[in-house]
């Protein structure tokens, strides 16, 4: 069936999403919850417990396979709950109250299918029973999909015995989810993990039936083509399915920023569409073929996936661009969502920052324990709290959940960058190494940078559910992309559905630029620090990988301004300034390329 809506709200941080299907799903909206911290999790499970009147028991440590239970659990009780809510709205439909279906759809797209049916319906003679009828048939619930970032994936021990890799964090939240009640998809983000990969073919869910349906599903988060069909056939090759790629812009989304080289949004959404039956072609004949080989039903008709986008996207008309240009499923709005607190979790202190903040507060941090640029807000609670314990001579985290505990440098069993421990270790060895002062000064804000994000990105939900924070602390790191500079008040769902489908305007300011154009600036600002950096000790591998990022943003310009050339029913109002703009940055990549020649020529 159709989904009701256009656009997904993706994964943000740990804790902003983390119980949001409980708030939209069952207005049809597709959301993801972060399954980094099986904590957080059990601790919102009790409180949902409580408060539904659910019968609660703890899931301890002491348990075995604790971790994969836990996430289990609240899977099951957000679908529980997400179930019970849709079916309430359909079952109390009267004629003095069906305020819950009105909302639905109100918050459709104006071009609905069902909402036309639905006006027709009510048009004629107003009957409950046909009304009932109807919405039994056609209203969907949204999707309660999960992320697993693969990288974070953490050995595990009992006392000082290494547990199988199947007790790694990313392999027991993947179990968390397989054995869950969800019928949904697990977002696989954050590179590829061949250990991770190929456990999925350990449960029977993931695998499609005759008509080619699945219980579980998979969609990979990637930032372009090439990736896409590496980690497609590798997976294909043990007989899974890939049902949807998500393309994320490499750095204008919130998060975690992962740049590619220089690949930007719009040439690599044009390649995946351009290439869209070759990608299916070259997955569909290796899987059909692992599935005969596994003796398990192959298919009767062809899989098909979904191709969908996020990063930056801020307006009606860029929404509806992506859709219809590049055949997109789906568009994901995340950011703007932060500031709706009927979807996402996000407490007070922290929603009137992200209001006012603008874009000189919003900036790509190097705070990630991960060694990943990292979006990030200035001023938020969590680096006040890491910069009072710097002043204090007592820099990094006391680490109480451990989540990113995966640098060996000092111990086999991996300790946090963002750790006191590490901190400590890691400027002893500074002391033994001859620095000048500036050098050792700009060495150890290098290691004090980091911040401890696993625990910061899920206390929001915390504080706004007025829980327990003892070995959390208050201090909540928050990671919005660019594009939060542009909204300034907090919204409504229904604000907030009405942007995104043309019907109301929730951005005050007339000067935020578009998507396109914003994504390439921050990636001409990336370029520019990286020659800088890089500049003084330039060796052969950095000389390699800068052309390259400088080849590819040049292809990159130059669809642009062929793009906003051809267009002719869109951006009809800006296209003299975008092309400008285009035009002044590709002066400034041949300012940037002929800079590397001549110190490619003088080394």
């Amino acid at each position: 069936m159709k989904k009701p809506h256009s656009f997904h709200i993706p994964v943000m941080g740990i804790g902003f999403t983390i119980d949001t299907p409980l708030k939209v799903a069952q207005y049809g909206m597709d959301s993801v919850i972060s399954l980094v911290d099986d904590i957080l999790l059990e601790k919102l499970r009790k409180m949902y417990s409580e408060k539904f009147e659910i019968p609660y028991q703890e899931i301890s440590e002491k348990i075995e396979d604790f971790r994969a239970k836990r996430i289990t659990s609240y899977l099951n009780l957000m679908n529980d709950l997400t179930e019970k809510k849709f079916k309430s709205m359909k079952a109390h439909i009267s004629s003095k109250n069906y305020s819950d279906l009105v909302a639905y759809i109100n918050m459709l797209p104006d071009n609905s299918k069902l909402k036309t049916d639905f006006k027709v319906l009510i048009s004629n003679v107003f009957s409950l029973n046909k009304i009932k009828s109807w919405v039994s048939k056609n209203l969907v619930k949204g999707a309660i999909d999960v992320n697993i970032m693969t990288k974070v994936d953490k050995d595990n021990y009992k006392k000082d015995k290494k547990l199988p890799v199947e007790y790694n964090d990313a392999h027991a939240a993947l179990r968390g989810f397989a054995q869950s009640k969800l019928n949904s998809a697990v977002v696989l983000s954050a590179g590829m993990n061949p250990r991770l990969y190929s456990y999925i073919s350990q449960f029977d869910d993931f695998f499609p039936d005759e008509k080619g349906v699945f219980n579980k599903r998979i969609i990979l988060k990637v930032s372009d083509y090439r990736s896409a069909l590496i980690q497609g056939r590798f997976l294909a090759k043990k007989g899974l399915w890939v049902s949807e790629y998500r393309i994320e812009s490499g750095l204008n989304c919130g998060g975690h920023a992962f740049a590619t080289d220089g690949f930007l949004l719009g040439p690599v959404l044009a390649e995946f569409n351009e290439k869209r039956d070759e990608l299916q072609k070259a997955t569909l004949s290796i899987l059909n073929k692992e599935l005969l080989n596994q003796k398990r039903s192959v298919p009767e008709l062809p899989l098909s996936f979904e191709i969908t986008a996020q990063g930056g996207v801020g307006t009606q008309e860029e929404h509806a661009f992506l859709l219809k240009h590049y055949n997109l499923d789906s568009v994901g709005w995340g950011s703007p969502f932060l500031l709706v607190p009927e979807a996402t979790t996000v407490d007070y202190k922290t929603l009137r920052k992200l209001a006012k903040a603008e874009e000189k507060d919003l900036y790509l941090s190097d705070v990630s324990p991960l060694g990943i640029p990292f979006n990030s807000l200035k001023g938020n609670t969590k680096d006040v709290e890491k910069q009072m314990l710097i002043d204090k001579n007592r820099p990094g985290s006391s680490c109480p959940k451990k989540f990113v505990a995966l640098n060996k440098e000092f111990k086999d069993k991996g300790i946090c960058t963002a750790s006191r421990e590490f901190q400590y270790l890691k400027m002893k060895a500074l002391d033994e190494m001859d620095l000048t002062p500036e050098l050792y000064q700009k060495e150890v804000n290098k290691i004090t940078d980091k911040s401890c994000t696993c625990v910061g990105l899920g206390t929001s939900a915390l504080l706004k559910y007025d829980l327990d924070t003892k070995v959390e602390g208050n201090g909540v790191s928050v990671c919005p992309g660019p594009n939060m500079a542009y909204y300034s008040k907090v919204m409504s769902l229904q604000n907030i559905t009405d942007h995104i489908y043309g019907r109301d305007n929730m951005i005050s300011r007339t000067d935020r630029p578009n998507m396109f154009i914003k994504e390439l600036h921050i990636y001409m600002d990336f370029l520019k620090n990286k020659l800088n950096e890089t500049k003084p000790s330039l060796n052969q591998k950095e000389k390699k990988y800068l052309k390259t990022f400088m080849n590819n943003m040049a292809i990159g310009i130059a669809y642009y301004q062929n793009l906003f050339k051809e267009i002719q029913h869109s951006f009809g109002d800006i296209k003299t300034t975008v092309l400008k703009e285009l035009e002044n940055c590709k002066f400034s990549l041949d300012a940037m390329q002929t800079e590397l020649h001549v110190l490619t020529v003088m080394a």
